[in-house]
């Protein structure tokens, strides 16, 4: 380990101004000091990922900011762009829609990006700190993904995103589900095949702690995303026809289950881009 990558056990400046990005937002937007209101899920978030890859650093001597921060910037427009997809989809299923938004089109469009900016890394970095945290020791049975289940993975996977789109508008608000496990099914197999962050070469190595990992991060991001935007003036609400509990924030119980998938989609679509590209931006498991 050189010199650069040494354990600290101290989380650098940039860490504990993201932590104090975060209690000054809480205070401000309780004090409603606009336009803190408008722009509380961007900034909280923002904040989160400076402090949770400051934790990164502080456990493992490198994180993704501090090291490779060209990397970094480049993992924003993705995050943008994998949502407006989703976004796409919940235009059809009428899913959730959002309130509170600024009149000012180009305020609005603000907020928007720079929100949805952030989903990528948040999800990326807290399963990279739960893995710091699980590491590797976690064990299940060993699969083979051969031809004949990669195969099926991809058609299943055609299939469950392409039928949200095919039926009736009425029938595709109940469907969900697909879209949060289409992108793995269809890209996953790729990803093995080509060498890239592949949760099914996992498989065949009986390892499990990537795939806890990207799970806990589903369930942490997703609590933190529905608090912080319970209190937030521009928000989100949800309108899910399914019978899914009482609701914890905004999010009825049963809806939180289905960010592990979503943790886990994020996951294997950002392995596809980079198998797109030859070389990785980031070493194996470093993020």
């Amino acid at each position: 380990m050189g010199r650069g990558q040494e354990r600290t056990g101290r989380i650098a400046l940039y860490g504990w101004i993201g932590l104090a990005v975060i209690l000054a937002a809480e205070l401000l937007l309780h004090l409603g000091i606009r336009p803190i209101p408008s722009f509380f899920t961007p900034i909280v978030w923002t904040g989160y990922i400076l402090f949770v890859d400051g934790l990164i650093g502080a456990l493992q001597g490198r994180s993704l900011i501090r090291d490779r921060p060209g990397e970094f910037l480049l993992l924003l427009p993705l995050s943008l762009v994998f949502w407006l997809i989703f976004e796409i989809y919940n235009s059809r299923m009428q899913n959730w829609h959002y309130i509170g938004l600024p009149e000012n089109i180009l305020v609005r469009s603000l907020g928007y990006i720079w929100s949805f900016a952030t989903i990528l890394p948040a999800v990326l970095l807290t399963a990279r700190l739960m893995e710091l945290v699980i590491g590797p020791r976690e064990r299940v049975p060993a699969i083979r993904a051969g031809p004949a289940v990669q195969w099926t993975l991809v058609v299943l996977g055609s299939i469950f995103l392409l039928v949200p789109i095919l039926v009736p508008a009425s029938t595709a608000r109940y469907l969900i589900i697909l879209i949060w496990l289409g992108f793995i099914l269809l890209l996953e197999p790729t990803n093995y095949r080509r060498g890239g962050w592949s949760l099914l070469r996992d498989g065949e190595g009986g390892k499990a702690g990537r795939l806890l990992a990207l799970c806990a991060s589903g369930l942490i991001c997703g609590l933190l995303w529905e608090f912080w935007n319970y209190w937030a003036g521009t928000k989100w609400i949800y309108t899910v026809p399914l019978p899914l509990g009482p609701k914890l924030f905004e999010m009825p119980l049963g809806g939180y289950l289905g960010f592990i998938p979503f943790a886990v989609e994020c996951h294997v679509m950002y392995a596809f881009v980079l198998v797109l590209r030859r070389k990785p931006w980031f070493p194996e498991r470093e993020i």
